[in-house]
Parts: C-alpha cells; structure tokens; sequence
C-alpha cells in the first residue's frame, strides 16, 4: 500500500485549488480523479453536443425523494464542475457570513467572518485570474487589493442594457469573470471572446478552470501524482475510529496523470482493480452530493451512522440555489457574442422593493437555434411571432439566482447498494417569483418586449429540477459546535483527525451568488491551515 504525505479526492474548484497551493510544498500528494481528462474536440464547442445530447454529463442514476430516477448534471473529469462552469467569480457578501432573515427563513450564520476569508478571496482572484472592476457594485464587500486584470468590456447590446438599467435607477456593474482574456493585445489573448463559454468546456484551454489553473500547475511538481479514472469508494479508520488509515480506490483504468507511471507497481492494467492508499492528512472534494456519499458509505462499528456523521449532519442541508435561467426578447437583434459580462444586485438584499431579500441578477451564456433544438413549448409560447431562429437573434438571456435556504429534510441519502437519493424540496419560492417580476416589470425600459420572458429551462432534454446540480452545496457543514455540524471551522471532521472537506459541502449556507470562488478561497484558506500541520510551506 503506497502512503503519502496527503490524498486529495476529488480535482474541482476545491480538490484542484488545494492541489496547486499544496504542490510547492515538496510533500508527497496524491490527487485522485474519477474522471478522466476532458478530451478535447470539436464537439466542446458544439450546442447541439454539450445542451441536447449531453455530451459531457456523467451516465450515474439518482433517484428523487419520491423514488424516481433522473440523470444528474455532473461532470466527472480532471477539473470537475469547473470544466462546463461560466466562470463567474463572485465573493459573497460580507452579509452573508452572518445570520440573514428571508421570506421563508433564517440563513445561518457562518462560524467565520467575512475579514478571515477576504485575503483568500484575493488570493484566489488573483490566481484564477478574475477580471472585474471594484466599486460599482452597491453590494460588494470590502476588498484588500484591486482585481489584476480589467473587467471585460460589454458588447453594444449589453453596453445598451447596462445604460437601461442604470436609467431605470439600478446600479449595473461589471461581473467577475474568470478568462484568460487580454483586450489589450488579441493577438497575444489565449481567450478569443467565443460565444461558448458558459456551459461548454474551453477548447483553447482560456476559461479559469481548475484543471487549466489548478491540475496542470500542480503537476510541473514531480513530488504530486494525478490518478484519473480512480474513484474513493470507502475510507476506512483505525480501531479507534479517530484518523482515516486507508482509502479504497476503484479504478476504471490506469491514468497516471504526470508520467509517474503505476504507483502501485504491479503493472496491471487496472481495469476494475481496487487500490488502497494511505495518506497523513485525507482530503474529500468530490462535490457535495457525492462527499456525503463517500462518508456515508465509509460507515463502520465506531461510526454506524457513516464517517464523521455522530451529528447526524452527514447528508443534511443539501442546498442548490434557486435559480432562473430566462430569456428575453429583445426589439432589437442581439449579436451579442461572449454576453455574460453584466450583473445586477440591487434586490439582493432587502430593499424599498421588499423587505426581503429577493437575489442576484446575472447574464448567460448567449442561446443559439441550436439549444432549442425540438422544443415545442417555446415554439407553442411565441408563435405565430417568432420562429425559433427569430428567438435566437433577439434572445437575450439572464440567470437570476435566489438563495435556498439550508433544510435539515432536504438531503443526501444512501442504501446499502449504493444508491443515491436526493430528496427536496425548494424555499423561498416567493422571493424567487418576485425577482423573476421585477424583472419583467423592467422589460418595457430594457429594450424587450414586454410579454416575453421565458424559462430557458425549456430547451434542456432533462427537465427535473433537481438533477440541475451546478451550484450544489451543504451536506457537510462546518461549524462551532459538533452536536449540529460535521466539520470544525478549518473544515477537519469533528471527529476524525486528519479528515478534511474543501468543495462546497462545507457552506452552512449558500448565499445567492455563485459559489466557484469561495470554494477557491475556502480551499487556499484549508490549505494554508494544512501546510502548518504538515510542518511545511507554500515554496
């Protein structure tokens, strides 16, 4: 059995972060991926392959708390969620990390303050490479440095919706947007400003994900192994139950991922083989749904109810935004190319509007004839007026993203076969519905007909809400006090020593902006955290 200094499950926005913070450490690392490297090909930047066919999604079946089935929409590749993410890096707000009251609840307070994440916030800008410009954005939170790089320029069209609705008295900025774009000088730009971006994997390798910036940075350190195709299937502890000793690896082939070869020396071909290796320090990142399932399944006579989970927390709190990907219908064509460029969050908090807060407006990707591809209720809602490639001229589409409140009910499950149900239900359905009308109220001034706003959920083959798991978050809250959270406030498991969890498990609660950059943040915090641990620094 091959030991290590640290195994990282899981390459994503946490897993893949930790990786590159931890590789100039000189220590022995080992990054284990159940996907393999994305591959690329022309069909990344094909609609019709990546929305219609799916192309990317993993083939796992979930089941919804009634029992049925669905194909969740989760990518399982070096880089994780952040291969297809848009690559919109927002910190929270510096209200988040304490205790909200919504329409239909409480948002629990953090057991950090917004001061201890703000430098990681910059560290991680910096090394996701985020364009933004500070100060137009009524919400921001306070921030040590400036983004390093120009926030990217609005196309005429959007340039024009920003003016609306600055006129309409709104406070439109900017977003955080994480390309490797160069405006300056396009000749020298990995970024060519394509219209696929938000959904799709980057062929050119320009968009901030964590294998591009993340992974492959990590492995110019010869003393960090990438195993691909190698998925955790249990951790198991000493007798006492309190450290992680061993982890159980099933591997779907042999990718070592950096020239290192076999680790394990026996020269199989891995197919179907279980590997175990042991590390010091275990560190899960495998998303939220399937951390949960890892620790649930890693159950044993000192920890019955699943590893780490005496609180009962393991599962729980299961949280994906509620969102609204819609689209507008502008009077004007929209040949908009790379449109996520605008956000709004004058109604993220309570305001004159409502007493409560209602979320975060944002762009989407441009939508193209492509996605709509058989759609009859799309057609059946603007026809006779448009045809679909009338839709696809004038869209303009927006994302709008209201924060889900944490529910105990709403959780992660697993059978004794391994099967995953995710049961439920959404809240603060009223602060959803009313950031949806405030905006169509805006449509009239916005340049759009007035009557036209429609769920771009309406074009995507697989319909169940639930299975949209991009932003998932909670199941492994960190927290003060162990009766009511799995991890402590550097995300090690109450009751485990040298466990830890870095994707976005860890959120007690999930704000209302997209979670890729505090996940980053978290991640290089933890990691500092581990480097003192192990004795070492960042090189």
């Amino acid at each position: 059995m091959d030991s290590y200094d640290v195994i990282i499950i899981g390459s994503g926005a946490g897993g893949g972060t930790l990786a590159r913070h931890l590789a100039p450490s000189g220590k022995r690392i080992l990054l284990l991926e159940r996907g393999d490297w994305l591959p690329r090909e022309p069909q990344n930047w094909s609609a019709a392959d990546v929305f219609v066919d799916n192309r990317y999604v993993s083939p796992d079946t979930w089941y919804d708390g009634e029992g049925k089935p669905f194909q969740p929409q989760v990518h399982y590749c070096v880089g994780g969620a952040t291969k297809m993410y848009g690559a919109a890096l927002y910190r929270m707000r510096a209200e988040d990390f304490g205790e909200l009251k919504h329409h239909d609840g409480i948002s629990p307070a953090w057991p950090i303050s917004y001061e201890a994440m703000e430098p990681y916030y910059t560290k991680a800008e910096q090394l996701y490479q985020v364009h933004g410009s500070r100060g137009e954005d009524p919400t921001e939170p306070f921030a040590s440095a400036p983004y390093d790089h120009p926030a990217v320029s609005h196309e005429p069209r959007i340039a024009q919706l920003a003016e609306s609705f600055a006129a309409a008295g709104l406070h439109p900025f900017h977003a955080p947007c994480g390309v490797m774009l160069n405006e300056g000088n396009m000749p020298y730009s990995n970024c060519v400003r394509c219209s696929t971006c938000d959904g799709f994997p980057c062929l050119v390798h320009a968009k901030s994900d964590a294998e591009v910036l993340g992974v492959r940075p990590a492995l110019e350190h010869a003393n960090l192994t990438l195993l691909t195709n190698a998925e955790a299937v249990e951790l198991r502890t000493n007798p006492g139950g309190t450290a992680v000793t061993e982890v159980v690896v099933e591997r779907a082939g042999d990718h070592a991922g950096n020239g290192h070869g076999d680790p394990t020396g026996s020269g199989q071909s891995g197919e179907g083989r279980r590997e175990t290796y042991s590390a010091d320090i275990v560190v899960v990142s495998c998303g939220a749904a399937n951390t949960a399932k890892l620790l649930l399944e890693s159950a044993s006579d000192k920890h019955p109810n699943g590893l780490a989970n005496g609180s009962d927390q393991v599962g729980r709190n299961y949280m994906f935004h509620n969102s609204q990907a819609v689209l507008a219908i502008s009077k004007e064509p929209n040949p908009t190319v790379f449109q996520k460029t605008l956000g709004v969050n004058d109604y993220y908090f309570a305001s004159d509007a409502w007493e409560f807060p209602m979320g975060n407006i944002q762009m989407v990707g441009k939508s193209v004839a492509a996605m709509y591809r058989g759609e009859k209720p799309l057609m059946t809602k603007l026809a006779p007026t448009f045809s679909l490639a009338d839709v696809a001229e004038h869209a303009v589409d927006f994302w709008l993203s209201t924060e889900d409140l944490p529910q105990q009910e709403n959780r992660v499950s697993v059978d004794r076969d391994g099967k995953l149900t995710l049961s439920y239900h959404p809240s603060n359905n009223t602060a959803r519905d009313r950031l949806f009308e405030q905006l169509r109220s805006l449509l009239g001034n916005l340049g759009m007909h007035e009557h036209h706003l429609i769920p771009r959920w309406a074009y995507l083959e697989n319909k169940i809400p639930v299975a949209g798991v991009a932003h998932q978050a909670g199941t492994c809250r960190f927290g003060s006090d162990p009766s009511s959270s799995a991890l402590n406030e550097n995300c090690r498991a109450h009751e485990v020593d040298n466990l830890y969890v870095v994707d976005t498990s860890f959120f007690p609660s999930i704000a209302a902006v997209n979670p890729a950059l505090t996940a980053m943040a978290n991640a290089l915090r933890v990691g500092d955290h581990l480097l003192q641990r192990l004795g070492a620094d960042g090189g």
